[in-house]
């Protein structure tokens, strides 16, 4: 149903929610790149076509990173498969506080990428 590409500490984050998902009836397939570069174009664009749906996760921020690149190789690679356009979840736009509780605040977690995967699906 959603394919949720995820990287660094993000991916243990996103095989939690796909197991949240997947209580609910929605299958997620976990993509861990690995690399950014050289970035297996292919391997996101075949799973997002697979699944019709995407969803970019990383512990930076939103803007002019990561999860924007990715974004954009599903995008343009499965345009015509996608049932939705790619959403991205990033860190809060703040500084990263030091403390570790407030630093957990400001990155994704199970329970967003679990409500934002299922809002994509229709599900919300």
């Amino acid at each position: 149903d959603v394919t949720i590409v995820a990287t660094s500490s993000m991916v243990a984050v996103a095989l939690g929610a796909a197991k949240m998902l997947e209580e609910t009836g929605i299958s997620a397939e976990v993509i861990d790149p690995r690399t950014t570069w050289p970035l297996d174009k292919q391997a996101l664009i075949d799973s997002a076509k697979k699944t019709s749906r995407a969803l970019v996760v990383d512990e930076g921020y939103e803007r002019y990173g990561v999860t924007a690149e990715i974004a954009s190789v599903i995008a343009e690679g499965a345009i015509y498969h996608l049932d939705a356009p790619v959403k991205r979840i990033g860190a809060m736009d703040v500084p990263v506080p030091f403390s570790p509780v407030l630093e957990d605040l400001t990155v994704p977690s199970e329970k967003s990428v679990f409500e934002v995967a299922k809002a994509l699906c229709g599900k919300a």
